[in-house]
Parts: C-alpha cells; structure tokens; sequence
C-alpha cells in the first residue's frame, strides 16, 4: 500500500496556521480539530514549517506561560521531513521511526499533495496485515 491509497482516502485537506499565529490559539486549533500539528504556509499556500504538540509542550516547559505569546514562526520546525505519495507505508513507517516525528506532509512535484499521521499509517498497515492474513486462511482453505 502507498501513501497515495490513505490520502485518496482521507484526503488532501491540511490543517494550516499563519506563521503569525500565537501558540494559544495553535494550541486551541490543534485540540478543537483533535489533531497533532498543523502545517505553517504563508498567504500563497507555500509550505513554511510544521508546529506539533510537542514543539509547544517544550516551549512551555522552558518558558512557562509567556510560550503562548510567541509566534508559530518563532516554534515551527522549518526543516521538514516529508512523503511522496508513491512512497509505501512501511518506508513512511521507517521515517517516522528514524526520524522521530508522527506527521509526515506529502509533497509532489513541490506541492502539498496531503499529511499524513502515524496513526493513519499504523492503520493501514494492519488493514493490510489483516487482508494478508484473510488470504492466507482462503488459500489454505481451498488448498
């Protein structure tokens, strides 16, 4: 499976802040939508970073409250890890183990084609696991 199947599934709407955007309202956005980062783009749609849960957390941990004042310019991770979509889940499963992230945007041909989270990858691959496994069960069945 590839991660053009989940996107042609979930599709290809992102979740996108300002880069002048405050920590408070990605924080309240993140909750309200129940997702884990949103994409940073400027008023072109151009993709500038990600800001994740985590990228807040350690802001406050080391500034305490003043961290909701700051800017998602100021916290986004600018050097982003990213998907095609022609990649196989178990390669994006590996990026995310090796690279320690949980969202992945998916570019093509330098455009945002979709994000996809862990959880929609772990999701697939045990969607294929168990079709594997059903297959197995007919074969030997028949056999």
């Amino acid at each position: 499976m590839h991660i053009s199947d989940i996107l042609h599934h979930k599709g290809e709407d992102v979740f996108s802040v300002g880069p002048g955007e405050d920590v408070a309202a990605i924080a309240r956005a993140l909750a309200q939508h129940r997702i884990g980062a949103a994409l940073v783009r400027d008023q072109d749609g151009k993709v500038l970073g990600i800001v994740s849960e985590r990228d807040i957390v350690r802001a406050v941990a080391r500034e305490g409250a003043a961290a909701l004042a700051r800017l998602a310019r100021d916290l986004m991770t600018a050097e982003l890890i990213t998907a095609a979509p022609a990649m196989t889940v178990v390669e994006g499963l590996g990026i995310m183990t090796d690279r320690r992230c949980r969202h992945l945007p998916v570019m093509q041909d330098g455009r945002l084609a979709g994000m996809v989270s862990i959880g929609d990858l772990v999701k697939a691959r045990i969607a294929e696991a168990e079709s594997e496994a059903e297959n197995l069960r007919a074969f030997v069945t028949a056999a």
